[in-house]
């Protein structure tokens, strides 16, 4: 029986009324959709741990809990580090 293939955990932390957020969350849903992956969401507003870590990076995407990129997410680079993490061509 063959392994499941791991799925890489995208994680984008956002906080409210924030436009780099609206538009990060587009990218990475975008990116996220065309490889068949799923993505969450957590919030500076609902966690003073994150606050207090990222509140002058936001947004930020983690990708299986490494900071890849922040405020302006780029598209081309999230699709290459999620094709790697899945052992697709790049």
């Amino acid at each position: 029986m063959a392994k499941p293939a791991l799925r890489p955990e995208v994680v984008l932390i956002i906080k409210a009324d924030c436009h780099l957020c609206a538009d990060a969350r587009d990218v990475v849903g975008r990116v996220t959709a065309g490889l068949g992956l799923e993505w969450s969401e957590l919030s500076i507003d609902d966690d003073a741990g994150l606050r207090e870590r990222y509140a002058e990076e936001i947004p930020v995407l983690l990708v299986d809990g490494v900071q890849r990129d922040f405020w302006r997410i780029d598209e081309a680079r999230l699709l290459r580090t999620l094709r790697r993490a899945l052992d697709q061509p790049v």
